[in-house]
């Protein structure tokens, strides 16, 4: 696999399992809004690589990304502990199914992840196309405990001081939280599936379209959720009603 050195920029720990880091962005790196790449570090002087979807808009000078810390994990028990300065290795070939591209025409755009299934959703509501061409979009978020709704800020504000969309988002996007481990958290509480469910998350595959990114049980339960409410999953050679991304899926 051909990959790039780059510098790392930025770190940010939002908990004792989850954080974020920026890298620098070669000059001919070019990704859309959604898409993956392979990532990592030298270990044991070998090369060892994870997908991570971009958290950055495809426009932005350097790349961001959301990782989960597994004390012993292969890959994040060395990455959770860089610093900025320090060299880690990039894919030279973004890809993913997780574009615009793949969704029919639709009204509104429902992006729901879980954990760090949020990343791509941040690259998309950044992208300005994102708004041209759906009336409202909806961020789904759904984590275990408050402290794992990383860039809870950011989509609070509904992107304020974002230069490019920050007219579009005040009036069409939606930020929607679900905590399910929390006693303290007095919102919503339930599983993104059992609120599609319940018919408290209503979704019509006549004008909603649904993007999925996150853990394989919610993508596989909520993928059947929606094809029995009558979506279709779609590709880049045949656009659907929902897409989800079958890198992480297995």
């Amino acid at each position: 696999m051909a990959f790039s050195t780059v510098k790392v920029l930025t770190t940010h720990q939002w908990n004792t399992g989850l954080f974020s880091f920026s890298v620098s962005r070669p000059a001919s790196f070019r990704f859309v809004s959604g898409q993956f790449v392979m990532l990592g570090l030298m270990v044991n002087d070998r090369p060892l690589l994870r997908a991570y979807s971009m958290v950055s808009p495809f426009w932005d000078e350097t790349l961001e990304f959301l990782s989960i810390i597994i004390p012993d994990g292969p890959l994040t028990s060395h990455l959770y502990k860089i610093k900025p300065g320090d060299d880690i290795l990039l894919g030279n070939k973004p890809t993913g199914t997780l574009t615009l591209d793949a969704l029919l025409p639709g009204k509104r755009l429902h992006l729901i992840g879980t954990g760090t299934g949020l990343a791509p959703w941040i690259s998309i509501i950044r992208d300005p196309e994102v708004y041209e061409r759906f009336e409202h979009v909806t961020v789904q978020h759904t984590v275990r405990q408050i402290e794992d709704l990383a860039y809870r800020d950011l989509l609070e504000s509904h992107l304020a001081h974002d230069p490019l969309v920050a007219n579009e988002a005040k009036l069409q996007l939606t930020y929607d939280q679900s905590v399910t481990k929390c006693p303290t958290w007095i919102h919503e509480n339930r599983r993104i599936t059992t609120r599609i469910e319940a018919g408290d998350y209503p979704l019509d595959p006549l004008t909603d379209r649904v993007m999925l990114c996150g853990s394989m049980a919610m993508i596989k339960e909520t993928g059947a959720a929606l094809e029995k409410l009558g979506f279709i999953e779609g590709a880049h050679s045949h656009p659907g009603t929902y897409i989800l991304e079958r890198a992480f899926v297995g």
